[in-house]
């Protein structure tokens, strides 16, 4: 079996849901002819068809008029954004109508659809193109905030978005699309939703992050090895709705914690997952919880991004503070 990249497992799983579902339909800007700014959808309005492959004006707002639209009716649409940065002028109709359909319809309606776009750094761009911004949909009630960070996952967990009944945001970490391959099986198995994934077994210290960060996380962890530090390694994969036992039974083993991720640090998801772990594990902790994270500030450009981007150094010495308390 062929070794593929998570860009191609997002393609992976678009054309067996496709093949085996005539409800999916894809729609955005340049995802027909070009296959999308990053060729995540190459070759699928070629073998579906333009009537269920569409492209689209540059009108974000119109895009996901017409994703709830079609979801409302039946279909299962795929809205695909150029960059995350680019969703906020969709926000209003991700909010107001695809979010609180079913509530407002008492349950005759609902929205299965999933929106998905490119997130983070990673790949030296003007700000709107490196936006991490998950935490704005993760607040909002009746949206689910999904975040892969490998080729696996990004295949099980698109299918499940896909066959979800309510609307997911379902966000691509660029900067990890072509950084690693897997095989990955195309056997149309969905990973499932509200699950975080435990990749490594630890005893000393909880490590928790998403999303491209979970690259620095893992050598983080390797990192720490070498000197006899033991990490147990969460990808929390589902940020809303958070798969709080999954942590809180790392935590409860550990006693230490330490959550990574490239969003900006006020407000953030590692602050709603601190705030869970101190209400309900908080005689656990043997030492205060560590972020690292993004700044508060926009993405510098270029070359200073990697200054802003959690890196292993930054999360060996959080996890080091965090042995300091006996």
């Amino acid at each position: 079996m062929a070794k593929i990249t998570l860009v191609e497992a997002v393609t992976q799983a678009l054309a067996y849901e496709m093949a085996h579902d005539e409800d999916v339909i894809l729609l955005g800007e340049d995802i027909g002819l070009n296959g999308g700014v990053f060729r995540a959808t190459e070759g699928l309005q070629a073998r579906f068809g333009e009537r269920r492959v569409r492209d689209t004006p540059l009108a974000e707002s119109m895009i996901a008029g017409l994703t709830i639209g079609m979801a409302a009716q039946g279909l299962k649409p795929v809205a695909e954004f150029q960059f995350m940065g680019f969703i906020y002028p969709a926000f209003d109709n991700i909010l107001n109508h695809a979010a609180r359909l079913r509530n407002r319809t008492r349950g005759r309606l609902h929205c299965p659809a999933v929106f998905r776009a490119p997130f983070g750094g990673g790949i030296h761009a003007p700000e709107h193109h490196s936006e991490s911004t998950e935490a704005l949909f993760a607040h909002i009630p009746g949206l689910q905030v999904v975040i892969p960070s490998s080729p696996a996952r990004a295949y099980g967990l698109l299918l499940a978005a896909i066959r979800s009944p309510d609307p997911v945001i379902f966000l691509e970490p660029k900067r990890i699309y072509r950084l690693v391959k897997q095989e990955v099986p195309d056997d149309g198995k969905a990973l499932p939703l509200q699950k975080a994934f435990v990749l490594r077994e630890g005893s000393d210290v909880s490590l928790i992050s998403w999303g491209a960060s979970m690259h620095e996380t893992l050598q983080a962890a390797e990192a720490l090895a070498k000197e006899n530090i033991q990490a147990e390694v969460i990808d929390v994969a589902t940020v809303k709705p958070l798969d709080l036992a999954t942590i809180l039974n790392s935590v409860n083993k550990t006693g230490r914690v330490v959550i990574v991720h490239e969003a900006a640090r006020f407000g953030g998801i590692g602050a709603e997952i601190a705030a869970e772990i101190a209400e309900k594990s908080l005689l656990s902790l043997l030492a205060p919880i560590q972020r690292v994270t993004g700044y508060d500030t926009t993405m510098p450009y270029f070359k200073l991004e990697k200054l802003y981007l959690p890196s292993v150094a930054r999360i060996v010495h959080a996890v080091k503070t965090t042995l300091e308390f006996a």
